[in-house]
């Protein structure tokens, strides 16, 4: 496993700035830590409580940014519906979250290889048109991701062990 060393006067400051900035200074270190992408051989060097802080972030700013049809085309589905995220998520105390994302996996399942195809921006665009029934899963990540990251943010705070070593 990689050591992941955060310098307390960042933490102290990021604290204050809020609990985004709080979750990005452990995501920083942890990237840095592997040479900045998460993959199958990174993955190896990190614990389970890292690589489930990572995928939140990475599906929190793929949902926010283009919903859960972007992420399945920019090809995070098997990493969050063939993996144990939703169950990591649920531990953290994330049962809402969890549930949604038990649910959008059946949807992936009917679904992910349409989506999945290489396809123009056009294309892509009408993908959101293709497959309304991720327009209220996505409503739902939306009207609640600013509570999730600060359950998320109090997860790590209240487990910093877990995520490296405070200098």
């Amino acid at each position: 496993m990689k050591e992941i060393v955060i310098q307390d006067a960042l933490l102290q400051q990021a604290a204050e700035e809020g609990m985004d900035a709080f979750i990005k200074v452990f995501t920083d270190a942890i990237y840095a830590s592997i040479g900045g992408e998460l993959n199958a051989e990174t993955m190896a060097e990190l614990n389970a409580d890292q690589i489930t802080l990572l995928a939140y972030c990475i599906l929190r700013d793929e949902v926010m940014d283009g919903g859960f049809v972007q992420l399945i085309h920019n090809g995070y589905g098997p990493f969050f519906f063939r993996n144990p995220f939703a169950k990591m998520i649920k531990q953290w105390g994330l049962k809402d979250l969890s549930k949604l994302v038990y649910n959008v996996s059946g949807l992936y399942g009917k679904t992910h290889e349409e989506i999945e195809k290489d396809c123009t921006d056009d294309e892509f665009m009408a993908l959101f048109e293709q497959f309304p029934a991720f327009d209220d899963y996505d409503d739902e990540f939306v009207e609640n991701e600013e509570e999730w990251t600060a359950e998320v943010a109090h997860y790590v705070d209240d487990h910093i062990e877990r995520f490296g070593r405070i200098e």
